[in-house]
This record gives C-alpha cells, sequence and structure tokens, in this order.
C-alpha cells in the first residue's frame, strides 16, 4: 500500500500511540508521571490513555478471531497457557468478527459497535451512524434500540403470543426499576431484552458454527 494511502487509512481508524516515556512512565500495575507537567501534557495523556484502553479491546478481539482461524487444533489451549479469560476473548472476538476494520468507527466506543453487533451489517451501519451522529452514549443507543424493537414488536401486537411467568417478587421490583431505567413500560423492557439477547445469541451460534466447519475442515485436510 503507498505511503500517502497507509497514513489515511490509519487516520480514519483513529491511530493510536504510546504515551512518551519522557512525559510518564506506563507499568503494569501503576503510572508515573514526570513531576511539574503542563496541564495541555497531562490532558494529552489521559487521551492516549484511553484510546489505548479502547483500542486493546478490538485488538484482543482480532486477536482470538486469527487464532480461531490459524490455529484451529491449537488456539484452545495456547489462550490457557496465557491466562486470559477465554469467555471474555470469545465475547471480544465475536464482536470483533461481526466488523472488518474498515467498518469500525473510532468516534465510539467497542461497547457501541457490542450493542449492535447482532443485527444484518446495513442496520448496524445505520445505528452506528445515528449514535455517531447524534453523539450518543452507549446507553443512549441501546435506549433506542430497545424503543425501536419495542416498537416494532407493538406493530405485530395482533399476532403476539401471550406469556404467563411466574417470579420471586425481589426480581419482580428488579425488572420494574430496569425498565423505569430504560425509560419504558415493564412489558416493553422486556420484550426487548429478549430479542436482543435471542439476536445475539443467534449470531454468537453462526459465528460457532462457522469455526467448527474451519475446524472440521483442518481435521481433514
Amino acid at each position: 500500500m503507498p505511503t500517502a494511502a497507509r497514513r489515511s487509512s490509519v487516520s480514519r481508524q483513529g491511530a493510536t500511540h504510546a504515551v512518551n516515556p519522557d512525559l510518564a512512565v506506563m507499568r503494569r500495575t501503576s503510572l508515573h508521571i514526570r513531576a511539574n507537567l503542563p496541564v495541555e501534557e497531562w490532558k494529552r495523556i489521559g487521551l492516549r490513555i484511553g484510546a489505548i484502553s479502547e483500542s486493546s479491546v478490538w485488538w484482543l478481539g482480532d486477536w482470538l478471531v486469527y487464532g480461531q482461524r490459524t490455529y484451529p487444533d491449537r488456539y484452545q489451549r495456547a489462550i490457557k497457557e496465557t491466562e486470559l479469560d477465554y469467555q471474555t476473548l470469545r465475547n471480544y472476538a465475536w464482536v470483533a468478527g461481526r466488523f472488518q476494520a474498515g467498518r469500525r468507527r473510532h468516534t465510539l466506543s467497542f461497547q457501541h459497535h457490542a450493542e449492535v453487533a447482532a443485527l444484518p451489517p446495513p442496520d448496524q451501519d445505520k445505528w452506528l451512524d445515528k449514535a455517531e451522529r447524534l453523539k450518543w452514549s452507549r446507553n443512549q443507543l441501546r435506549n433506542n434500540l430497545r424503543e425501536a424493537r419495542a416498537s416494532e414488536a407493538g406493530t405485530s401486537r395482533a399476532s403476539a403470543v401471550r406469556v404467563s411467568v411466574n417470579i420471586p417478587q425481589e426480581q419482580a421490583q428488579a425488572w420494574q426499576e430496569a425498565a423505569k431505567r430504560a425509560q419504558q413500560e415493564l412489558p416493553q423492557w422486556i420484550a426487548s431484552v429478549l430479542t436482543e439477547e435471542a439476536q445475539r445469541n443467534a449470531a454468537v451460534d453462526s459465528a460457532q458454527r462457522g469455526v467448527a466447519a474451519g475446524e472440521a475442515i483442518e481435521a481433514h485436510g
């Protein structure tokens, strides 16, 4: 790739740079900042640390996706040897696998992408466009998604199936509080949460079937 094109690509994806060691030294469990640091430099360090923190989630996701594709018969054992949490890595990898690098928005967090990862790509882009344009937080994106799903569910209410469930009073109270925080009626909140989880599970199952198929091909290759 030509140098200019490579710079343009990096810029669109939001390049991340390490903290200048002359200003601060990063260790595994601490950050040592130079004395009498100007406030602008201090602010710049914070921005870079935030960018590194956000990028590291994508990096871990891409790392696991690479391992699944390249070492289908060895990557799980290798992960155990790293002492990284496999379930957490799988969640990162699932989101990373749903978004090619060129479709990721560096102005939005990894969690923004996770909220829409279960949707078809055109819907992912539609909601990320809105979140980017309207500067929604992750919670604002989640609430707007739930409202849209509840509205869609309302249009098909005539063919809806009535479901009854008995739950403890404490759980009912927790659901009521969660629905209130989401600014939804309880039935709408329940429907949107269940729909969201069903879509997420369907996407995860599809991804796992793809990995299993790759492992089968590798085993018989």
